[in-house]
């Protein structure tokens, strides 16, 4: 399974967390959980993987920039990563989850 795919079944399995930052930037932007659902889950592509390091850990990890579309012709961009929470993997939207200005 390709990462953009792995990340759409964490994303229908409800196995996403979005951080207090991208909550704040939806609801300015007037979005839901479902339209970030959506989004990621019509994405066609990963537009841009991104190497950072983790600010508590320091460890090496990747930011997938995903921009997609809801039923209801929103784009919206996100950025986030796969990680564990407990045992349990999951998506983690934490930096990002606006409207997409392109």
């Amino acid at each position: 399974m390709d990462i953009l795919e792995r990340i759409k079944q964490l994303v229908r399995d409800d196995r996403i967390i979005l951080t207090e930052k991208a909550q704040i930037e939806m609801e300015v932007d007037g979005l839901t959980r479902r339209h970030i659902r959506d989004a990621i889950v019509n994405a066609r592509a990963i537009t841009k993987i991104l190497r950072s390091r983790n600010p508590r850990t320091g460890s090496a990890e990747k930011l997938y920039v995903i921009k997609g579309i809801t039923v209801d012709g929103i784009f919206i961009y996100t950025k986030g990563k796969i990680d564990k929470a407990g045992t349990e993997e999951v998506y983690y939207v934490f930096i990002s989850s606006k409207r997409s200005t392109d």
